[in-house]
């Protein structure tokens, strides 16, 4: 009998159980994995404060990846660390997808080696990263001395974003001159914790990858300074804010499905995102824009102004000021 009244008592926890399970609403994110530590951090808080009621998955399959799932209607949000491209406009609106373009924070793009690099320096030309990373540099720029004589004539050990990345895209236009124009012999992954174990583990590594991903790693990697033709520049917030680290400081976004945006729970995440959430960008040391952005993004997301401002073309070097304007007047 006792048997039996447990049993019965379990059954009902579980119908309990599944019926707040199913009360529970859901918002889905996807996409960059450089976005990924801001967007974990603002779910988390954004869950703590709803008590379980709302629940907040955050996927890194990339930025172009993470947009493939958005034009299909897969996902309420995609995190960007690139502007939204043409292609990828054309099947949100083949699929009568429409979005709202929101920045979130800035990114230095970082270019490091191993410590034990001691002939490079401290800086390196955005000329020799060219010469490393162009296409035709696969099979014949193969050792450090193939970039520079007086280098060593070691094998390099390179580690770069994977093609679904907004990253690679972003570190292309900007290094090669072409979005997506890079050599493949390379260790790629869209999971930028690979890259950080990959650089830190081999003495001839060069990688590239988001600040709050070597912030936490500096002392494991050495971040070479960029000299984009105006002197060495080290990668740091200070100097994207200033529109000095030219041209691989960056832009990062979210883009809100308007059919989502309609959601109580999608509005709720959307405005604590832009009110709260420049604390935490911050926290996972990226940089916050000036709160009279996130005030502006505000007001378009209110107001469902759907679109990107940059009209799908690639773009590097956007300070934050244009930016601020460019929303602005659009």
């Amino acid at each position: 009998m006792k048997v039996t009244q447990t049993l019965a008592a379990l059954g009902a926890l579980s119908l309990l159980a599944s019926a707040a399970y199913a009360q529970t609403k859901t918002i889905s994110i996807d996409g960059s994995s450089t976005v990924f530590p801001v967007s974990e951090a603002i779910a988390e808080e954004f869950q703590k404060l709803n008590k379980g009621q709302i629940r907040v998955t955050v996927g890194i399959s990339g930025t172009g990846g993470g947009f493939k799932k958005f034009c299909r209607g897969e996902t309420d949000i995609s995190n960007g660390s690139r502007p939204i491209l043409k292609s990828e406009i054309e099947d949100c609106k083949k699929a009568g997808i429409e979005f709202i373009e929101l920045p979130l924070a800035f990114d230095a793009l970082t270019v490091a080696v191993s410590p034990k690099n001691t002939f490079i320096g401290e800086c390196i030309k955005i000329a020799d990263l060219k010469k490393i990373w162009e296409p035709a540099a696969q099979g014949k720029v193969m050792n450090w001395s193939d970039v520079n004589p007086q280098w060593p004539s070691q094998k390099m050990s390179l580690f770069g974003a994977g093609s679904d990345s907004g990253t690679f895209d972003y570190f292309t236009e900007a290094v090669t001159g072409k979005a997506k124009a890079s050599r493949g012999d390379f260790t790629a992954s869209e999971d930028d914790n690979v890259l950080v174990q990959g650089i830190e583990k081999d003495a001839n590594s060069l990688g590239y990858i988001p600040y709050a991903y070597y912030e936490p790693h500096q002392k494991q990697m050495k971040a070479l300074a960029i000299d984009g033709g105006k002197g060495c520049v080290k990668p740091s917030l200070e100097a994207v804010q200033k529109g000095q680290y030219n041209p691989l400081g960056r832009p990062l976004f979210i883009y809100v499905s308007k059919k989502s945006a309609d959601k109580p729970e999608v509005q709720q995440y959307v405005e604590f995102s832009m009110t709260k959430g420049p604390a935490l960008v911050a926290e996972v040391k990226y940089l916050a824009l000036p709160q009279k952005a996130y005030d502006e993004a505000l007001k378009h997301f209110k107001a469902r102004r759907v679109g990107s401002v940059f009209g799908g073309v690639p773009e590097v070097g956007v300070s934050i000021d244009e930016l601020m304007k460019r929303d602005a007047k659009s």
